[in-house]
């Protein structure tokens, strides 16, 4: 509920501090007085567009601020709670326009994007405005109503999150569709790349063994000769090897060991250099007696090279890295020709996201056509009340599943007759101005009443309307405030008359400075105010008699 609306700086208004309480408030005022100026400070507040045009004249700023209480607004409670801008059970709402054109927006104190004074503003306040029936011309805004009315959020949320689901998929599908020439291109491609590849079968670390057998192999006999003459130098030549003579080096170091004990380690380390050497000559034996001498095998070597070097340099990497690239060819093969498999999963995926999509159609249609059905009747029942005795009106819903959207299925149309043996129409070619106005009115005040919103702004709606009609009107919005608070500007003392509170604007000028100020009127001014509007600005004592009519049946 709005309790406090503060303006400062505000086209014509200087500083203006407005209570507001549950029921049904009225503001009335002169011509041109500024009666809709706390609407407009209030959608500032509410994020609508900031504009420097808004400041008061010689003021550097322009300040408004809406205090709400919480209590019958759990949803905007929630959101504070999740965004952390909750204070208690209150919600202070702050909106700043610097002459520079920078805006600045708060909720609780806490500054933060206009957005989201608008997110939460449309849990706090709806504004209905005079010339709101011109929207109702659009068959999108007619089923925003109507779904309003329904009121099946948790429904709608489902259709919407079915419907982007599906359209996504299908999206991801069609883009898979679109590059699948090119796929093709590419996996042929591959195919070509690996047919060599695949004859070739490169092993991981088989070019630097082949290539180390392929040097031994080649080299063999030079690598027999010198191991031989090197077993020769070792221990088998007759004249020299190196074994005799550290055999006769070691009688002389235990000659001077004999000598000396301190030369005993040097027989030792003499000897074991003759078991190294020995050793040094079993393993050359057996090198040359297992050496392979394979002139075939070297030139199979030498071919299995050849081929591998020429594949690395078509395909511009090192002869060692030849299979790692085989292996992300046939990595890249396998996940391409994986994508027909992707596209039979993606089809199946959307046929079944159509079809929850098209349950959630479904059930939006079947609600909206029984809520259609109850609330037809009921703006039937306020046209006629509303000076409209032989109005009809109709809500028509078309299902057309080829036609899907977030919304649904659905396209809706509202329909109405005012004349007796009329068909039913469109809107916008039955009703004249007068006629759309009131309906516009019965349609905004049955769909209010399913609002969870807890507070109602009504400016100048009751536009093109008098008499009884105006005083059905008058009624309409106090049975509404009985549940939700209702403001309303309004030029009708028979919608004045029904208020529970009534606020006055005038506007006052010194001839250099104008302002606009709003009091509320206690039950004596509120009688001279009803009698001003009954009868202009000269009050006699039949429009107060009129007045005191229009307060006494509405105490």
């Amino acid at each position: 509920m709005l309790t406090q609306l503060t303006v400062n700086n505000f086209a014509i208004v200087d500083n203006l501090i407005i209570d507001f309480y549950t029921g049904m408030t009225a503001i009335t005022g002169e011509t041109g007085a500024g009666k809709s100026i706390s609407v407009d400070a209030l959608g500032l507040c509410l994020g609508a567009r900031s504009d420097i045009a808004f400041i008061r004249h010689g003021s550097e700023r322009t300040d408004i601020s809406a205090h709400f209480l919480l209590d019958d607004t759990p949803s905007a409670l929630e959101w504070l709670i999740n965004n952390q801008l909750d204070d208690d059970n209150e919600c202070i709402l702050r909106r700043v326009i610097n002459q520079d054109g920078r805006s600045k927006a708060f909720i609780n104190g806490i500054s933060v994007p206009a957005s989201q004074l608008k997110e939460l503003g449309q849990m706090l306040i709806q504004i209905h405005g005079q010339h709101e029936h011109q929207q109702l011309m659009r068959s999108d805004y007619q089923q925003r109503l109507l779904d309003q009315y329904m009121a099946e959020n948790s429904l709608l949320s489902a259709m919407k999150i079915a419907y982007k689901k599906w359209k996504l998929a299908s999206e991801q599908y069609a883009e898979h569709e679109k590059s699948k020439q090119d796929r093709d291109a590419h996996i042929q491609l591959l195919q070509y790349q690996l047919k060599e590849l695949n004859e070739f079968s490169p092993i991981d670390g088989e070019y630097q063994q082949i290539d180390d057998e392929y040097k031994r192999l080649s080299n063999s006999g030079q690598l027999i000769n010198l191991s031989s003459k090197l077993i020769d130098i070792l221990e088998e030549n007759t004249e020299f090897n190196l074994l005799n003579q550290l055999s006769s080096a070691k009688n002389t170091s235990e000659e001077l060991a004999n000598l000396d004990s301190q030369l005993v380690d040097v027989s030792t380390m003499l000897e074991d250099a003759a078991i190294q050497i020995k050793e040094a000559g079993y393993e050359l034996r057996r090198y040359i007696d297992n050496l392979e001498v394979d002139p075939a095998k070297v030139i199979q070597l030498e071919q299995r090279i050849s081929k591998q070097i020429s594949l690395a340099r078509k395909h511009h990497v090192a002869p060692q890295n030849l299979p790692i690239l085989y292996q992300q060819l046939l990595d890249e093969f396998e996940q391409i020709s994986k994508q027909d498999e992707l596209n039979e999963q993606l089809l199946q995926e959307i046929t079944q996201l159509y079809n929850q999509t098209l349950s959630c159609a479904k059930a939006l249609h079947t609600q909206r056509v029984k809520s259609a059905s109850v609330l037809s009747k009921k703006i039937t029942k306020s046209m006629q009340e509303l000076a409209m005795p032989h109005g009809q009106f109709n809500i028509n819903i078309q299902y057309d599943e080829t036609k899907m959207s977030e919304t649904g299925a659905d396209h809706v149309t509202y329909l109405v007759t005012t004349n007796p043996g009329q068909p039913l129409q469109p809107m916008s070619k039955v009703a004249s101005g007068g006629e759309l106005s009131r309906i516009a009115l019965a349609i905004q005040v049955l769909t209010a009443q399913k609002i969870e919103t807890p507070a109602l702004i009504f400016d100048e709606i009751d536009v093109g309307i008098s008499g009884a009609t105006a005083a059905k009107v008058g009624n309409l919005l106090r049975e509404l405030g009985q549940s939700t608070q209702v403001i309303t500007v309004t030029h009708l003392p028979q919608v004045a008359g029904n208020a529970h509170h009534h606020y006055f604007v005038s506007k006052q000028t010194d001839g250099k400075h104008t302002q606009t100020q709003m009091n509320a009127l206690d039950q004596a001014h509120r009688l001279k105010e009803l009698a001003r509007l009954l009868g202009g600005d000269k009050i006699t004592e039949n429009t107060l008699a009129n007045a005191k009519d229009l307060l006494i049946n509405n105490e």
